[in-house]
């Protein structure tokens, strides 16, 4: 997970929803990304197995194009495609999570999920979704480049970068890091698509992710880009909760207008406002203590 002053009071709540529903919390180890200029690792992290990495900003700022929302440009955003250089290299497997999820079953069995052939990475696929959507009238009129989606051996679906299992040695072997960093040079000189960090992730991934069960990614609950819209959870089983899109749980529930899905966030939140401003709780981060 990453970790950044605006979104640390999610990453915690995140941490504790992981720990609250581990069969075996004790067994697990948190990797860290923190911003070079802002690292943010709280006391409440201290009872952890984990690992704070410091991710220079120089690493990705030229890469990075302008994006619908100002922060979907943030470097952090990107450290995802930096795992397989930064993380050391004993570290061959991890769950990729984002800043804005609450898990609600054991991480468990996330983990032990089955990346069949030679595939990279495993997350829910949404084969219903419109992938024209996600890149410009650029790209979709080059040949060169639409053919990425449309070659015989590819069906590409779309897929949500905040949940990702991932097999590091099968990143690092396959330079899936250059091949997703020539895409952004393509961004950078023909303005192929709008969203920050995850089509250069669908160009690379889409139609060769290991399609994992869609209650391990109930997305969409921030609302779209749309002011004050709120979203209902889909139908069927729920293992983890995320609030992609720009509404986050913790700014709605300060500003008494949280979404009825936020008060599923409320009880992961350690962030407690007394007299001082506020601070992190130390209670109840374990499963059992």
């Amino acid at each position: 997970m990453t970790l950044d002053s605006e979104y640390l009071r999610g990453s915690i709540a995140a941490v504790h929803s992981v720990l609250k529903h581990a069969s075996c919390p004790e067994s697990i180890f948190f990797h860290f990304i923190a911003a070079e200029f802002d690292p943010a690792s709280p006391r409440v992290l201290s009872q952890l197995n984990f690992k704070v990495y410091i991710f220079r900003e120089d690493t990705v700022i030229n890469l990075i194009s302008s994006s619908i929302r100002q922060a979907l440009e943030n470097p952090l955003n990107y450290a995802r495609n930096y795992l397989g250089d930064m993380l050391d290299l004993c570290v061959d497997r991890v769950i990729y999570l984002d800043s804005d999820v609450v898990v609600v079953d054991d991480i468990h069995k996330l983990w032990t999920t089955k990346l069949s052939g030679a595939r990279v990475i495993g997350a829910p696929e949404y084969c219903h979704t419109n992938l024209t959507k996600y890149f410009t009238d650029v790209f979709w009129s080059d040949p060169a480049m639409s053919g990425t989606f449309t070659s015989a051996r590819r069906k590409p679906c779309y897929f949500n970068t905040g949940v990702m299992v991932m097999d590091l040695v099968r990143w690092r072997e396959g330079n899936y890091r250059e091949r997703i960093e020539k895409w952004m040079e393509v961004q950078r000189k023909s303005r192929i698509y709008e969203l920050g960090s995850l089509p250069s992730f669908l160009l690379v991934f889409a139609g060769d992710v290991e399609a994992m069960d869609h209650r391990w990614n109930q997305h969409g609950l921030g609302g779209d880009n749309v002011r004050g819209t709120c979203r209902p959870l889909h139908p069927g089983p729920v293992s983890l909760l995320h609030w992609s899109g720009k509404g986050k749980p913790w700014v709605r529930l300060d500003s008494k207008r949280p979404c009825k899905v936020d008060h599923l966030w409320e009880p992961y939140d350690l962030y407690i406002r007394n007299n001082k401003g506020y601070h992190y709780s130390r209670n109840d981060h374990h499963h059992s203590s």
